[in-house]
């Protein structure tokens, strides 16, 4: 049950703040509004207010803003003619489609700053595992080991660790200070230039001691300042992780089957929310990142292609045909079924995999 109810709440709150981006710009650039729904399908339950009808569907994967005149072939009435879309200029119309991204990235960067608020987590310096056969298991490390300097340098965290070890380079010897239980002494390695894989799973060369993290993270507190800076750099990380996800997946550098839909989605918000409020919200402005970007695709009937013909219409000056624009629908519709497929497929093999 928490699955599915986990699932309800990231999907309904993501929804949301995309359709309130598009939404707002809209109705802020006189762009009249409609219907706005969450989901799709029948009717669940909705009030109509200031001339717009907001409602609920039945079918929680999606959502819309119905825009006056949002079509061109639309009949609009001539009283409704300065609040339809289709007679807004294009940069009017730009900005009301890629409201909606733009409102996720904005979400996702507010979770991190209020979860930065209560302090940044790091993991410790402290060993989990030594890899046998490595220079650390050749020095004497051993799991539960905490690493307080490299070299003169004090540290607390795992990756002032890893930047000490690949400063000092392979082949020189590098001396750490170590505290097993009460006792505290100094050992030398000498780092060995070790094979790796990236996240993405493409092999990796560097200097290595080969000892694996622990699980134990602290959390450091920062004022508001810092806060704002750092999850605007949480969220520029994880726009550029996206972005290369995409383009490595268009490469085949990482496997189709590696996609996930909305069986995997449900699975990992039930697990996070298990583990607490944190690594719940963390992962809502992880998901949100990622609407963001994958809307803006290029592809037609997503953000992202509307955004595409609107740029091509402000450099001919004028909208492109609607069979042109008809014919690229079908096939944004086409690739978007077929990635929904393929997605779904992966989620019901994973399952059947255990």
């Amino acid at each position: 049950m928490i699955y599915f109810l986990s699932f309800i709440v990231v999907l309904g709150i993501l929804i949301f703040v995309h359709e309130f981006g598009h939404f707002v710009v809209a109705r802020r650039l006189g762009v009249g509004v409609t219907k706005f729904s969450l989901g799709f399908g029948p009717k669940l339950a909705g009030f109509t207010r200031g001339g717009t009808e907001y409602i609920i569907s039945a079918i929680p994967l999606g959502g819309y803003v119905k825009l006056v005149g949002e079509n061109e072939a639309e009949e609009v009435p001539p009283e409704e003619r300065e609040r339809a879309f289709s007679h807004k200029p294009v940069w009017v119309k730009m900005a009301v489609v890629g409201a909606g991204p733009v409102a996720n990235l904005g979400f996702a960067f507010l979770v991190f700053w209020l979860l930065f608020l209560s302090g940044v987590p790091a993991l410790t310096p402290k060993i989990g595992d030594v890899l046998p056969d490595t220079p650390a298991a050749r020095a004497g490390l051993e799991a539960g080991d905490l690493i307080v300097r490299v070299g003169e340098k004090e540290i607390t965290t795992w990756e002032e660790l890893a930047a000490g070890i690949g400063k000092s380079g392979a082949g020189k010897g590098l001396p750490l200070t170590v505290r097993r239980g009460e006792k505290e002494f100094r050992v030398e390695v000498t780092p060995e230039t070790r094979e790796g894989r990236t996240i993405f799973g493409e092999k990796t060369e560097g200097p290595k001691i080969g000892v694996v993290a622990s699980n134990e993270v602290i959390h450091r507190k920062v004022n508001p300042v810092a806060a704002i800076g750092r999850a605007a750099g949480e969220t520029w990380r994880i726009i550029r992780l996206t972005v290369l996800t995409v383009v490595k997946l268009v490469m085949r550098v990482i496997p189709s089957d590696n996609l996930g839909g909305p069986i995997l989605i449900a699975q990992m918000a039930g697990d996070q929310a298990k583990e607490g409020i944190s690594p719940f919200a963390y992962f809502l402005g992880l998901l949100s990142v990622n609407l963001g970007i994958l809307n803006l695709l290029p592809i037609p009937i997503l953000d992202g292609g509307h955004l595409l013909f609107f740029s091509i219409e402000a450099l001919r000056r004028k909208p492109l045909s609607p069979e042109a624009r008809v014919m690229a629908q079908q096939v944004g519709l086409a690739v978007i079924l077929m990635l929904t497929a393929l997605v779904f497929y992966n989620d019901i093999a994973r399952l059947i995999a255990g």
